[in-house]
């Protein structure tokens, strides 16, 4: 430095202006040395630590790797540098040192929130592997936190920079309450709604909900502070607004995945002109069908009890009580179901007549397959409605169905 100083002073360069250079060249070394702290950092140190990570068996320090913790960590080792070397730079100069320390801190602080916002996505990943963190919508607190400390952090740095204290600051952001009320509306409605969404169970990430309103009939995939992301059955994205789901009605069909079975509620209209009694012939039909052998049995054994109770004279068909195929079809199909493998047997069970209207008598069927996934409980119901379709001819009865041209047709080629 001294042989450097001496080559100056011969070139003709004042001993003040030689001094500003020298803290200058300084300030350039510095930074070149802070330069090559960070490439040696992320080029071997932050290569290390990935290959540690990666033998790990653990998967938070994977989460951290993904989401470049260590990456941003690595940005404060200059930083933190150029605070330390400022007196040696600047050592009589104590406005330019007291900047370069203002520049490095504010630096620190940058890094440090944005070490903080990775660590928090890495969190809200490691979270989703836990079933009870599934039923929070974890990351909406994540983004609550990280509005927080940006907020916490630009009045630190503005105070800082102005030289002002932060709670002076705060004061003139309390002036400021309507406007930022106006800013932050959407997150702190979608705050609230976040708390109520948790405290009352109301919807996690992968219950299947319907809101028609906003197009959305699907599993939810993510809720975050403000939305709620819905990936609907034809693998299109909806998105609703947080706060709709405390506002607006939506349905969630979380209860009939934990229930074990999924409804089947679905009627077949009968032609009302094919209702009859039971005569022999027809009786001794169905007493030939296995699932209701016992059935006909022991009704036939009731009815002729009761009728000769009651003295009823037997040789029409309208005196005391006689069996119907309606009645005796209606048998059949909840024997028919009871024996099915696909039905629950625990839930509700219906199978029963509905009034009639001026499209047939409907006989609705209302029960729960014990299979949930899509496919299979269409193809459980097709199922079960393709054999009542066939069967009905079986019972005399006839299914309702409006004159089609071919009917028409018909009618012409008899004429």
């Amino acid at each position: 430095m001294e042989t450097l100083t001496n080559w100056l002073i011969e070139a003709g360069l004042s001993e003040e202006t030689i001094e500003i250079l020298k803290q200058y060249g300084l300030l350039v070394i510095v930074l070149v040395i802070a330069w090559l702290v960070n490439w040696v950092g992320k080029k071997y140190i932050l290569h290390l630590v990935a290959k540690m990570v990666k033998r790990s068996r653990t998967s938070w320090d994977d989460a951290l790797l993904k989401r470049r913790v260590f990456h941003r960590l690595s940005h404060l080792a200059p930083a933190i540098l150029i605070y330390l070397t400022a007196p040696l730079v600047f050592y009589d100069m104590e406005t330019a040192q007291a900047n370069m320390k203002l520049a490095a801190i504010v630096y620190m602080i940058l890094a440090g929130l944005l070490v903080l916002d990775a660590f928090l996505n890495s969190a809200v990943d490691v979270s989703r592997n836990y079933e009870f963190f599934k039923k929070t919508p974890i990351l909406g607190f994540a983004q609550v936190i990280k509005i927080i400390l940006a907020i916490v952090s630009a009045i630190i740095v503005l105070g800082l920079i102005t030289d002002k204290d932060p709670s002076k600051i705060i004061a003139g952001f309390g002036a400021m309450t309507a406007v930022l009320l106006l800013i932050f509306k959407d997150a702190i409605l979608g705050l609230v709604a976040g708390i109520q969404l948790s405290a009352n169970n109301m919807v996690h990430i992968g219950d299947w909900i319907a809101m028609p309103k906003y197009g959305a009939d699907g599993d939810v995939i993510d809720i975050t502070l403000t939305t709620v992301k819905v990936q609907n059955w034809d693998k299109t994205i909806s998105t609703i607004p947080a706060y709709s789901l405390i506002s607006d009605s939506f349905k969630n069909w979380r209860g009939m995945s934990e229930s074990g079975g999924r409804r089947i509620k679905r009627s077949i209209n009968i032609d009302m002109s094919t209702a009859r009694f039971c005569d022999k012939p027809m009786l001794e039909k169905f007493r030939r069908i296995q699932y209701i052998t016992d059935y006909i049995n022991e009704k036939k054994r009731e009815i002729d009890e009761h009728n000769k109770a009651a003295n009823v004279d037997d040789t029409e068909l309208v005196n005391g009580r006689r069996m119907t195929n309606i009645g005796t079809f209606r048998a059949y199909v909840v024997a028919y179901l009871k024996h099915h493998p696909k039905i629950h047997k625990e839930m509700t069970f219906l199978v029963r007549q509905l009034a009639p209207t001026e499209t047939g008598l409907p006989i609705e069927i209302y029960v729960f397959s014990n299979d949930q996934v899509w496919a299979n409980y269409e193809a459980i119901q097709a199922d079960i409605f393709d054999h009542i379709l066939a069967v009905i001819p079986e019972f005399g009865l006839r299914v309702f169905q409006n004159p089609t041209g071919s009917d028409f047709q018909q009618l012409l080629s008899k004429n």
